[in-house]
């Protein structure tokens, strides 16, 4: 049977049942072989995407997925989940399921249908005791501290960070906080403390991440991001256009980009590139050819932006000099 994706996971319950999480140790793509009929013939109601198992089931699907750990002892509840297809997500467990095979790098963004993911995922509080409903926090941090305990709200939010999940290979990341789970980090990626990725972006890798990557956009390799730089994601401000970054370019410290980039860009640190930003164009000899928006140079390679500091416009001018990532800050992770 043709299978689209499918994961074996742990999940979380709220006390009233509702699903807030699941964790998917080794979620597959496009699975094929004898054991894929195998694993669905366990399964009472095949054309369900989401099931609750027990751990005898569990551990006998859990022996015949490629490359997935043993599964002892727990009574905590045990999702399978398979999508036939890549609709978009309708319940908790899908979403996750698709949110791993980003941040797992079997798929890249753009590369799985996340369309009203919002709706299927419970807002929650990430805490040092792992994922909490809102409404039983209070009764949960009272309970802690009558034991002798403290419960930490890490964060409250849609999406959890990363390494809660999975740590790819080859990265490092100062903050881990600042790294959501379905985001895509390319091996030899560095993501420093004001680095941020969002899910369904990421960076090709390797790349030097000081700025912020946002949901939608793809940073190819060799590329650094500076200190509080931004791209402009597609979750906000109405943008529809996907923004992509080239290989080997340069986004200056709290600079800007809101167009796709070409390979060999700088953008100078502090200045923001909008679609409708007005350009002027600079010829060899440094004199303006002409005016632009800045949307008619989306993916054009080979260009500086800058601001005129005597005059006060944005000028672009063809730039050959490509930027180098420091190799020992990298190839090392």
């Amino acid at each position: 049977m043709s299978v689209y994706s499918l994961g074996l996971g742990i999940g979380t319950k709220s006390g009233v049942g509702e699903l807030l999480e699941v964790y998917y140790p080794a979620p597959q793509l496009n699975p094929k072989g004898e054991w894929v009929d195998k694993v669905l013939g366990y399964i009472k109601n095949p054309e369900s995407a989401v099931h609750e198992i027990r751990l005898e089931k569990a551990k006998l699907i859990a022996d015949m997925i490629p490359n997935h750990p043993k599964f002892d002892d727990t009574t905590r509840t045990i999702i399978f989940t398979v999508l036939k297809d890549d609709r978009a997500p309708s319940s908790t467990a899908e979403a996750y399921l698709k949110l791993h095979l980003l941040s797992h790098r079997l798929v890249r963004p753009h590369e799985t249908n996340l369309t009203g993911i919002f709706r299927t995922l419970p807002n929650v509080a990430w805490t040092n005791e792992g994922a909490i409903a809102i409404d039983e926090l209070a009764k949960r941090q009272l309970s802690a501290r009558l034991k002798g305990r403290y419960l930490s709200v890490n964060s409250v939010d849609k999406f959890p960070k990363m390494t809660d999940y999975i740590v790819p290979s080859g990265v490092r990341i100062a903050h881990t906080a600042r790294v959501r789970l379905g985001a895509y980090v390319g091996e030899g990626s560095t993501i420093m403390h004001e680095g941020f990725i969002n899910f369904n972006a990421g960076c090709e890798g390797p790349n030097m991440i000081e700025g912020r990557i946002s949901a939608g956009v793809m940073v190819d390799s060799g590329t650094d991001l500076g200190g509080g730089c931004s791209t402009m994601g597609t979750l906000s401000g109405g943008n529809d256009i996907v923004i992509s970054i080239g290989k080997n370019c340069l986004l200056g410290a709290n600079s800007g980009c809101g167009i796709p980039l070409g390979d060999n860009c700088t953008i100078e640190a502090g200045l923001y590139i909008t679609g409708g930003s007005k350009i002027n164009i600079l010829n060899k000899a440094g004199e303006i050819e002409k005016s632009v928006k800045a949307a008619s140079l989306s993916g054009v390679s080979d260009l500086l932006f800058r601001r005129n500091s005597l005059k006060g416009y944005i000028e672009c001018k063809p730039l050959k000099a490509a930027i180098v990532l420091n190799d020992e800050l990298h190839s090392h992770n």
